[in-house]
């Protein structure tokens, strides 16, 4: 199970953490000390690269090498990749204004420049996610229209791409359809406990013969302002706690684990107050 399972956090950089993760040094690199502790970690720092009609951020090479150089070699990382690509949209907070189209949607040009940028860890990526928003009626017309989208898209993708996840935050999107759709082009599902989607534990037993070969779990939570506001961003304590869920979750593990699905769990400070705190829990159960 050890070699299926993978178990990290989302993101790492949190002085909270000294103490559990970290020591308590001032100068510490704390990739370096937190992969002395866990085989994998989400990069989600990357998302955040849409900023206008002409300036899009991708990952700094230099940056992507030193994170190559930081960790060892079967370390994994799973990437949410650049949200230039996966916004239909740009962010509209005033709902009365008219929505504006990303002209990087999905763009096959850009998304090879971000495989560029990161090729210093191509080999050390398990996965790079596709997190889609809740995607309402004017943002996509429908399910079919999406797949149709995705999968021109993906018929242009060059060789030799690590294996490719996608996150849906639209629970209508969640069908036999669309897991076979997934299944059609060997990509995988990432599913997301929090956000308002339905529970993973039933989801997956609803679309368990669909889930094969590789998939994601990302744990978050419901309410992340509500432990925001609980926890003054002190990511050092459990204020949050869901043992129920956990010893499901845990369960889910070991059926996965059973059908030889690579796995990765990654969890958020969000889920329960402290995300290294968690994983040890989830350790203790899994014994």
């Amino acid at each position: 199970m050890n070699k299926k399972l993978r178990i990290g956090t989302c993101s790492w950089k949190y002085d909270s953490w000294k103490g559990i993760v970290y020591s308590e040094n001032e100068n510490i690199n704390y990739l370096q000390e937190y992969s002395q502790h866990y085989d994998t970690v989400e990069i989600d720092q990357w998302f955040w690269s849409l900023f206008s009609n002409t300036k899009v951020v991708l990952p700094q090479k230099s940056v992507v090498l030193e994170y190559q150089k930081t960790v060892p070699k079967d370390f994994k990382y799973t990437i949410k990749v650049p949200n230039s690509i996966t916004l239909t949209h740009f962010y509209n907070k005033n709902k009365s204004e008219e929505l504006v189209k990303n002209p990087y949607f999905l763009s096959n040009e850009l998304f090879i420049e971000f495989l560029e940028s990161i090729e210093a860890i191509k080999t050390q990526v398990g996965c790079l996610m596709f997190q889609f928003e809740y995607l309402n009626k004017q943002k996509m017309a429908s399910l079919s229209h999406f797949m149709e989208m995705f999968q021109a898209f993906h018929a242009n993708l060059p060789k030799n791409v690590p294996a490719i996840g996608i996150e849906i935050r639209n629970p209508n999107y969640l069908s036999k359809k669309y897991f076979e759709f997934l299944n059609s082009l060997t990509i995988y599902h990432v599913f997301l406990q929090g956000y308002y989607m339905p529970s993973i534990i039933e989801l997956y037993k609803n679309y368990s013969t669909f889930i094969k070969e590789l998939t994601v779990i990302r744990l978050h939570g419901e309410d992340r302002q509500g432990i925001e506001k609980i926890s003054g961003s002190n990511w050092s304590k459990i204020y949050i706690d869901r043992k129920a869920e956990l010893n499901k979750v845990v369960d889910l593990l070991k059926e996965l684990a059973s059908k030889k699905v690579d796995v990765y769990l990654n969890i958020n400070n969000h889920y329960e107050g402290s995300a290294p705190l968690t994983i040890e829990r989830i350790k203790k159960f899994l014994e």
